[in-house]
């Protein structure tokens, strides 16, 4: 339903998101799900590094902020502002909330979990694997 509607897809989560799970299908399970963005109070260090390999975005809610605190249910639609221009290791981006049944829109802000250079150009080519393709192509 959310592919013929055309939206993506993102998870709201609380703390050490990615912990005891499989680590190799934590990350590509979802991705074959289709989702884009993972907001969480916290990651576990390496899942983070694997969503982003597989070309999700890590975003971080704000110290002291979780769904809950921001009375979110998952059934709203999601904007996060930032993304396609001028993304940077860390920076706060803006997530708009539209409730479905027309209540009113909210605002909070995030941190991208994008921490290194490489992890953002793997980003930025919507996985490693499509980074390692591009860069051996130019060769």
């Amino acid at each position: 339903e959310y592919q013929k509607r055309g939206l993506s897809l993102i998870v709201l989560a609380g703390k050490e998101y990615g912990t005891g799970s499989s680590r190799d299908w934590a990350a590509k399970g979802p991705a074959l799900l289709g989702i884009k963005a993972v907001i969480a109070e916290s990651f576990e260090r390496i899942h983070r590094s694997n969503l982003i390999g597989m070309g999700m975005l890590p975003l971080e809610f704000l110290e002291g902020e979780s769904r809950e605190s921001l009375g979110l249910s998952g059934e709203e639609l999601y904007d996060i502002q930032g993304v396609a221009s001028d993304l940077k290791a860390g920076k706060k981006l803006t997530v708009k909330v539209h409730p479905e049944n027309g209540g009113k829109e909210k605002t909070f802000q995030v941190i991208c979990r994008i921490d290194t250079p490489v992890e953002l150009a793997y980003y930025q080519h919507g996985g490693i694997l499509q980074y390692v393709l591009r860069q051996l192509m130019k060769k």
